[in-house]
């Protein structure tokens, strides 16, 4: 197996958190919608776009997050990188996943304090 392939497995090893809340996903450069985040994890999500991206290609998105108690959401951001995208079963809906490579260190603690909240 290559190096390659054991990063990729072991990255897919991380728990995946569905997410049970409106989360538009925003492209921080442009400031346009990006998707519909579907799952998330501390290495990377699921979203579900309105268009292909390009593949293997490098996104700076912002990710809302639920606040506490109802407060507003919190952003982070994250460079991700597509890893394989497929077109879904509604039309004019493609899932995709995404690899996070960049995050920074106080937007990692805010992903991994909500990773760790009950479902």
């Amino acid at each position: 197996m290559s190096q390659l392939d054991r990063s990729t497995r072991e990255q897919r090893r991380a728990r995946r958190k569905p997410v049970n809340f409106a989360a538009v996903v925003t492209d921080a450069i442009t400031e346009q919608p990006f998707g519909q985040l579907g799952n998330l994890s501390a290495t990377g999500m699921l979203l579900i776009s309105p268009a292909a991206p390009n593949s293997e290609a490098i996104y700076q998105l912002r990710l809302p997050l639920p606040g506490s108690d109802g407060a507003q959401p919190q952003y982070i951001e994250a460079g991700v990188q597509e890893q394989w995208h497929e077109h879904a079963a509604s039309a004019g809906k493609v899932w995709a996943g995404y690899r996070i490579i960049a995050i920074g260190e106080d937007d990692a603690r805010r992903l991994e304090a909500w990773l760790a909240t009950p479902t």
